[in-house]
């Protein structure tokens, strides 16, 4: 199959997300894959040209060694409002030059312009087109005025489009509602790579990162949003001065890495507080194998509501207790007993991973964890995802 994919993010800087994970794994079946982004993280850059030409990238491999995809990211305007207009007429010639001269049997959309853009086209080629939905994306436009603009072309999509997959059911119900037929939606699920974590020197990493035996260490990865939750963890560590062996590790960078590493100025903190920043994927598996308890205590927002991040799976998939906040994705993903626990905001995480630690029923939880996610293996979720694909072809 040739598979063409659209999305309004950095395919390269960002990830590995299901797209990655997913694309590298058909790359590596002898699918051809080829990718249009976009550097949604140009605000963050110090220096930057105000009009950026087009590029053409090798996507190195970020799940699967070996399996590099093309990724074309067209020419930008990077000043507010006018990014989304360049975006319009860039993409839009794009997706008309890649689907004459490339001319795939599918294309899948990420994201929100050029998603419908492609729609369009697609129908008048007679193309299939698929929406994969991750997120609620309007809610991810850094413009609040913009949104409700993002929300109607999002909804616009989920009816158009011939295929509505989901990463859960969160998310399922969400895209319904927005107007995609519910005959044409479906659920292909995160997975996990159970063999990822077999190899795993839990107690040489400790070392390296300088934990001890007695220390409870609590483990987050990822963006570090404001909603994270992460500050108020760490004002719940800082509360907590009689355990010292209570610490946070932390792999990722974003929004609040400045804000921790101030925290981290603070006396006796900085042994507490241990942050790594992005680390490479390979090596993912270790820093989870340090940990005791995993974290995903986000505030409850309309962005977290409905959906499940991959860290979860990859949390369970080794065998770690979760603390999450209640959101109703995550409650109807993986329900109660499965090994995640609960709190109702933030601030509980702490107290909560230390009744964990003191009543021995971490163990207990983790193996419920990896029980759960046990049946969703990459290679499982691939041949589902690969089957929707030839089956929407051949429906066409």
């Amino acid at each position: 199959m040739k598979i063409f994919v659209v999305q309004e993010s950095n395919f390269i800087a960002r990830g590995p997300h299901q797209s990655h994970h997913l694309l590298e794994r058909l790359v590596q079946r002898g699918h051809d894959v080829r990718v249009i982004d976009f550097d949604i993280l140009w605000r963050t850059k110090e220096e930057r040209k105000i009009i950026l030409s087009r590029r053409v990238f090798t996507a190195r491999a970020k799940a699967v060694p070996g399996a590099d995809i093309t990724v074309i990211r067209p020419s930008i305007i990077q000043l507010p409002v006018l990014e989304y207009v360049s975006l319009l007429y860039s993409h839009g010639k794009e997706l008309i030059h890649q689907i004459d001269e490339y001319k795939p049997d599918v294309v899948i959309g990420f994201g929100i312009l050029n998603t419908r853009m492609a729609i369009t086209l697609c129908h008048r080629r007679g193309i299939p087109f698929i929406s994969y939905v991750i997120d609620e994306l309007h809610r991810l436009v850094p413009q609040r005025p913009f949104r409700w603009l993002a929300r109607a072309v999002e909804g616009s999509s989920y009816a158009s489009a011939d295929l509505v997959l989901s990463i859960n059911e969160g998310l399922r119900d969400y895209t319904i509602k927005m107007g995609a037929p519910r005959e044409r939606t479906q659920v292909i699920r995160a997975g996990v790579d159970l063999a990822w974590f077999s190899a795993v020197d839990r107690e040489k990493k400790r070392r390296e990162l300088g934990l001890v035996d007695d220390d409870i260490v609590l483990f987050f990865m990822g963006w570090l949003y404001d909603f994270s939750g992460l500050k108020e963890v760490i004002d719940g560590l800082i509360e907590r001065r009689d355990m010292p062996n209570l610490k946070l590790l932390v792999v990722g960078q974003g929004d609040l890495w400045e804000y921790i590493q101030e925290i981290k100025a603070i006396d006796g903190m900085d042994e507490r507080v241990i942050t790594v920043g992005w680390q490479p994927y390979d090596s993912i598996p270790e820093f989870i194998a340090a940990g005791d308890i995993c974290l995903l205590p986000a505030r409850k927002n309309g962005i977290m509501k409905n959906i499940v991040p991959i860290k979860m799976y990859e949390y369970m998939a080794a065998g770690k207790p979760v603390i999450a906040t209640s959101l109703s994705g995550l409650k109807k993903e993986f329900g109660a007993g499965n090994g995640v626990v609960y709190i109702d905001s933030p601030g509980e995480a702490v107290a909560t991973a230390i009744e964990l630690a003191e009543n021995g029923t971490c163990e207990e939880y983790g193996r419920r964890s990896r029980l759960f996610v046990e049946p969703n293996d990459w290679n499982t979720i691939t041949d589902s995802f690969e089957e929707s694909l030839e089956l929407i072809i051949h429906a066409n």
